[in-house]
């Protein structure tokens, strides 16, 4: 356990003193139960896939102690090393999604990750997070200076990597992205008249996706009409919470990772509500949202524009993110192929996430007069 004396003013001790533990803890059980339920189970799909028992897990852990060094390496920055930090990584990962589209590798139809030997790398995963701080900054800047044209190199930065995105394609995380770059806009000022006509253009958007995107029409009319096409996957993961029932089968007992493909990543919920049951499940919904709460209870006692968006920023896309996955995984919404921060396999996820949890563990950092 860590021990620093107030008077002692190393990095660390005043990295421990000041930095919100409750968060910190929140985000440090996330991590552990996404380990558990990696181990739990993505042994039955490395098998389907003939290979190691324990293959996922193994990655999964290898990327875990950089994660964490990432996480907690980047909490120690002060506000303006992460705007800097972040300006830089947006830059460099906006060029690595736009090279997806010449040298990408194709997965299940879509060409999102370099292949780096061993290693696959999703770039637009650090896009995230990383925009969110961008967009706080240039949002920010505005608002000191009226003529800094801060709002339309946010919104021509916007434009870009949605339409990097959505031509990969990935419309889960354009949503996402939009979602957040619009609660951002409005958080710094944006006319009530224009937060009308930018929600109109995102349900324009959402119908156009609709109507000419083939497998976006299909997941929503499953949606709306459970017997219009194949529903197996849905089906069988409400299952597995029924099966589950309050204290879960037990670590291992379950079936639904057995039949389902993606039951270490997309579905890794239902695989925690067959084994572990509704009150593991409440416990895991209790953490992240005390991660938001925490987040944004920070944030509305922040006097900095740039903090305060930023935060807001990486709070509502964190939650977003969970909200879509569990959504999903228990048919209150169509399903989306996106992963629930820092429980389902993936390192790029993994380390992204860890790079958004410390920028938002040091932008929510007690500061002597909240000066940058």
């Amino acid at each position: 356990m860590l021990t620093f004396s107030r008077v002692d003013t190393s990095l660390m001790a005043r990295w421990w003193w000041t930095i919100d533990r409750w968060l910190l803890t929140s985000v440090l059980l996330i991590i552990a139960c996404g380990a558990i339920l990696t181990l739990a189970a993505s042994p039955p799909v490395a098998a389907r896939l003939d290979l190691g028992t324990y293959h996922f897990a193994i990655r999964q852990f290898a990327y875990l102690p950089l994660a964490i060094i990432t996480m907690i390496g980047v909490s120690l920055m002060d506000p303006v090393m992460v705007r800097r930090f972040a300006t830089l990584t947006f830059a460099v990962f906006l060029v690595l999604t736009l090279s997806t589209h010449f040298i990408g590798t194709e997965i299940k139809g879509a060409s999102r990750w370099i292949s780096l030997g061993v290693f696959t790398l999703q770039p637009s995963e650090f896009l995230k997070p990383t925009f969110a701080v961008v967009a706080a900054w240039m949002f920010s800047e505005w608002r000191k200076d009226i003529k800094f044209p801060g709002h339309f190199i946010c919104t021509g930065l916007f434009v870009l990597v949605a339409g990097l995105l959505v031509t990969q394609p990935d419309f889960g995380m354009t949503a996402v992205v939009s979602a957040v770059w619009g609660m951002q806009f409005f958080l710094a000022g944006l006319p009530v008249v224009f937060v009308v006509l930018v929600a109109v253009i995102f349900m324009a958007g959402s119908i156009i996706a609709y109507f000419t995107v083939d497998h976006v029409t299909s997941r929503v009319d499953r949606f709306l009409d459970p017997a219009n096409g194949d529903n197996y996957q849905i089906n069988r993961s409400l299952e597995a919470f029924q099966n589950g029932g309050l204290f879960g089968q037990g670590p291992g007992e379950g079936d639904v990772k057995h039949v389902l493909p993606d039951a270490h990543t997309d579905f890794i919920f239902a695989v925690a509500g067959e084994e572990f049951g509704l009150i593991a499940c409440l416990f895991i919904i209790g953490l992240f949202a005390t991660v938001v709460l925490r987040g944004f209870s920070r944030m509305f006692k922040e006097d900095n524009l740039f903090v305060l968006l930023a935060v807001g920023g990486l709070v509502t896309q964190f939650g977003l993110q969970a909200v879509i996955n569990m959504a999903s995984t228990t048919h209150l919404m169509p399903t989306k192929g996106m992963t629930l921060p820092f429980i389902s396999y993936g390192g790029s996820s993994l380390l992204s996430l860890a790079l958004a949890m410390g920028m938002l563990l040091s932008l929510t950092r007690r500061r002597a007069g909240g000066d940058l």
